[in-house]
């Protein structure tokens, strides 16, 4: 084969690959979007904090096809809800969701691309996980909630009344973030993993397969 037939070929290769991962990110955003519909409340946070599995196909798509994939299918995800269902929180809740999703898939798969190996992915999900945990005091604390608050016209002890009215515990910023949003982002990020880690042996050889 000549030196043009091979380059043709690996340029038609890696365009291929190319498309069908492109497909792939979108199909995953696409399943994230339906899976943000089915919202679960937690009894020790007030109502603006529910649990969903939407991070489910950004991790499974981050450690298929890497770091950068994951932050794509967390970007569709984004846009294409913000495209459907609008906003309830003045884009401060889609902010919060996709900075806070970016700090769980991007150690996890990170981790595991450098160590393929099952205990990787159990290293870099809860290495994600306490990074989440984390990113999403700090945002709430620094920039989420007080751009919440802005938003609405409503002072920052409003919304600790929320909390307050939910869980006695709750009596100020700092309580708010350590009985609520430290606690919230933990349960997601161990149910996101378990989850997972039960699935994604059984799906990853059908993203994999033709971009090898």
């Amino acid at each position: 084969m000549s030196t043009d037939a091979m380059t043709n070929t690996k340029n038609g290769k890696k365009t291929k690959v190319n498309v069908k991962m492109i497909a792939q990110i979108g199909m995953l955003g696409a399943i994230a979007v339906v899976l943000m519909l089915f919202e679960i409340p937690l009894p020790f946070a007030p109502s603006f904090y529910e649990i969903d599995f939407s991070e489910v196909p950004v991790l499974i798509g981050a450690f298929t096809m890497g770091p950068v994939a994951g932050v794509l299918i967390e970007l569709v995800k984004i846009l294409l809800n913000f495209l459907i269902n609008g906003s309830t929180t003045a884009g401060v809740g889609e902010l919060a969701n996709f900075l806070i999703g970016c700090a769980f898939c991007l150690p996890a798969s990170y981790i595991y691309r450098k160590f393929h190996t099952r205990t990787g992915a159990i290293i870099g999900m809860l290495t994600g996980t306490l990074f989440m945990t984390f990113a999403g005091c700090f945002l709430n604390v620094y920039v989420l909630l007080p751009t919440y608050a802005k938003a609405f016209n409503m002072p920052i002890d409003a919304l600790v009344g929320m909390g307050t009215a939910v869980n006695a515990n709750i009596t100020s910023l700092f309580t708010f973030v350590v009985f609520a949003v430290a606690p919230f982002n933990l349960l997601k990020g161990v149910l996101v993993s378990l989850i997972v880690f039960l699935i994604y042996k059984k799906i990853s050889p059908i993203l994999k397969m033709g971009r090898e």
